[in-house]
């Protein structure tokens, strides 16, 4: 007989008693209890996501409203909320058996008024100094802590079997946060329109109206999880018991194969619109198919890598974990390639001649062609990569216990609890690379930016060259030796 999902309320959406192992108890109502909460988690993570990412598109913007920052200071205001959001993960991954996954939701969202409200402020100001947008933009960085804590929460709410899929969706939605913010963000400022086939508007540029939009949907996502998300009272955990992670080898191996996929997602899609404006700008007025405006191409970078995450986590689920992020990182070498290709095929400086501009365009299609794979490969990459995290510490106490017994189920708490705490740990390592890579992208030592671009394509082949080799070694090569379960497990 199934087991409903009712349980004791020590406090207003606590839930006391949750089982999502049991089959009856997931069958008997626990799976709708997983979804609702699925779906308010992913949308206060896209808010969240969009936030952060608002510098990504409207640093280009600056330039249009007066604002005389070079390349370098444009790339660092993108960089600077990665850096911070990567830093916030651990302690809002800590925060969800702390406070609670609905509370910490609450928190979370309310906070994104603070880098939105500023930016609103600030770029309605013409005088207001280069300083004070690193600043502002460096409180962006709240909205990519959401990201840990939302995936440390639903974590906790799915059986092992369907954390794949779960994860996948859920970091998806937050994902897809960027693209929509770079698809939407030039059309609520006044500028120009799908394609860049409309100009931008009689009255100007105005990014604040976007600023104002995002804190409205901010405060729409705290009231939603106020409304329709819980708290499970099941998820405890000592700081010693989650810090427990971090002097585990696994944790940063792993986090070695997420700084190239995750890091790679997030850096890319932070410099994108940069890179197109920087290297394919054609100037004004330009014939109708030339014209290639930097904002109304780069969401399309980040909407495949969000839309191609899930599908990571459901081969993951699959096939293993393992075999197909081998097979992201052999993808991503060989369109970064291509890429790299692309781009030495472009002359520096398209914006001061017409003409190297007008034949450096000619290259577009196929530089946004490979770079749309790239970003469809580290989507699905970052999927599998998840779906190895929780597998890897089950199979660890799998391997350490006795199948039906007190101290098996122990174990398998403990393991969930420690995964949760790992996927924190490694998302927050992982996003570092989307502070490094926009700065890859400005390196002042190396050139102009067109040469600064085709050195960062050659590094980070080299890095993904490398994490493919790791995955092969460590999970592929003897995974049953080395962690006790097959390799369509890991």
């Amino acid at each position: 007989m199934s087991t409903p999902v009712t349980g004791t309320r020590r406090t207003r959406r606590w839930i006391e008693d949750w089982r999502p192992e049991d089959p009856d108890f997931w069958e008997g109502g626990g799976r709708a209890v997983a979804r609702r909460n699925l779906v308010w988690s992913i949308f206060a993570e896209h808010v969240g996501f969009s936030v952060w990412l608002i510098w990504s598109v409207s640093s280009a913007f600056l330039l249009a409203q007066g604002f005389a920052f070079t390349p370098q200071q444009l790339f660092l205001l993108v960089a600077l909320p990665n850096l911070v959001g990567s830093l916030l993960r651990l302690p809002y991954t800590f925060a969800v058996p702390k406070f609670g996954g609905r509370n910490w939701t609450i928190v979370s969202g309310a906070m994104l008024l603070v880098p939105t409200l500023l930016f609103a402020y600030a770029v309605q100001d013409p005088t207001t100094p280069y300083w004070v947008f690193c600043l502002i933009a460096a409180t962006a960085g709240v909205g990519g802590g959401n990201f840990a804590s939302s995936m440390a929460n639903i974590n906790f709410f799915y059986p092992s079997d369907k954390k794949g899929a779960a994860l996948g969706l859920n970091a998806a939605g937050g994902n897809l946060g960027v693209s929509l913010i770079q698809l939407l963000l030039p059309v609520m400022v006044g500028g120009a329109g799908i394609f860049g086939l409309v100009q931008a508007s009689g009255s100007g540029i105005h990014l604040e109206r976007a600023a104002y939009a995002y804190a409205g949907l901010a405060l729409l996502a705290t009231a939603a999880a106020w409304l329709w998300m819980d708290n499970l009272a099941t998820v405890t955990s000592s700081p010693r018991e989650q810090l427990q992670v971090v002097r585990q080898r696994q944790t940063w191996l792993l986090s070695l194969l997420y700084i190239g996929t995750f890091g790679s997602f997030i850096g890319y899609s932070a410099a994108m619109p940069l890179l197109i404006r920087l290297n394919f700008w054609v100037p004004e007025p330009a014939p109708l198919g030339t014209g290639i405006y930097f904002a109304f191409y780069a969401f399309l970078g980040a909407g495949v890598g969000s839309l191609t995450r899930p599908f990571g986590g459901w081969m993951a689920d699959r096939w293993g974990g393992a075999r197909v992020t081998l097979a992201s990182f052999v993808a991503m070498v060989v369109f970064t390639l291509g890429v790299l290709w692309t781009v030495n095929q472009l002359t520096p400086n398209p914006g001061a001649d017409p003409a190297v501009a007008t034949a450096n365009a000619a290259w577009f299609p196929l530089f946004l062609g490979f770079f749309l794979c790239i970003f469809a490969a580290t989507g699905i990459g970052n999927g599998s990569v998840y779906k190895m995290i929780p597998a890897l510490w089950k199979a660890s106490a799998e391997r350490e216990t006795v199948p039906g017994t007190p101290e098996r189920a122990a174990a398998l708490a403990s393991a969930t609890r420690q995964s949760s705490s790992a996927l924190g740990v490694i998302g927050a390592v992982g996003a570092v690379g989307g502070f490094l890579v926009p700065l890859a992208f400005a390196a002042p030592w190396v050139g102009d930016p067109l040469s600064a671009t085709r050195a960062a394509f050659t590094v980070f082949t080299a890095y993904y060259v490398g994490c493919a080799a790791l995955t092969w070694a460590l999970y592929l090569r003897r995974p049953v030796r080395a962690h006790g379960l097959a390799t369509a497990e890991i």
